[in-house]
């Protein structure tokens, strides 16, 4: 089961990430230790939203919407 997740520096609240894991306890440590390089630069992070799906498809195309010029208002408008 993989989950897109929403994450907000705590630093720079202005800073967002989206993205999808299997493992969302071991994706967010590595997050909070600099291990990713597009977040490392305003970590620690704070998990905003979750969503878990049961199939991957419909996972991996919702994380690609929320990255794309519409789904990044829809996640301002609902979830920021």
């Amino acid at each position: 089961m993989k989950c897109v997740y929403l994450l907000q520096s705590r630093r720079r609240p202005d800073q967002r990430y989206v993205g999808i894991t299997n493992d969302l306890a071991e994706r967010l440590k590595a997050h909070n230790a600099g291990k990713v390089r597009h977040t490392s630069k305003y970590a620690p992070w704070n998990v905003v939203v979750v969503i878990q799906f049961r199939d991957d498809s419909r996972a991996i195309a919702f994380e690609r919407y929320l990255k794309s010029g519409s789904g990044r208002a829809f996640a301002k408008r609902h979830f920021w």
